[in-house]
């Protein structure tokens, strides 16, 4: 049985960074589009970013351009988010997604993570 499982969330000021990694275990990712996708309270889950199989072509929500990257290393089944210049609109649960970017914004998702919490203090 294929699971993701976010890490690296956690409480941080206006400004600053924090990476977030995705790691699968069960089932190789390396042939999949991975994303992540946000959901803060009162508001419905939005995607913020994907990447295809190979990694060689990124999507991102325009909140979020320049100031978040994503990445992957197949080789260790890992999808990573590296967020920059935080905001405190940028505090929400933040969920791994595999799938596949259709036409972007839409991400076909057929499994997700179990969510990480990302608060940004102003």
């Amino acid at each position: 049985q294929v699971q993701l499982v976010e890490s690296g969330g956690g409480l941080v000021q206006g400004g600053g960074s924090l990476r977030l990694s995705c790691a699968a275990s069960g089932r190789s990712i390396s042939g999949y589009d991975m994303g992540w996708f946000r959901q803060a309270p009162g508001k419905e889950r939005e995607v913020v970013t994907a990447i295809s199989w190979s990694g060689a072509v990124t999507y991102y929500a325009d909140s979020v351009k320049g100031r978040f990257t994503i990445s992957r290393d197949n080789a260790k089944n890992t999808v990573y988010l590296q967020m920059n210049s935080l905001k405190p609109e940028d505090t929400a649960v933040y969920y791994c997604a595999r799938g596949v970017v259709r036409r972007w914004p839409k991400v076909d998702v057929d499994l997700w993570g179990q969510g990480t919490q990302v608060t940004v203090s102003s």
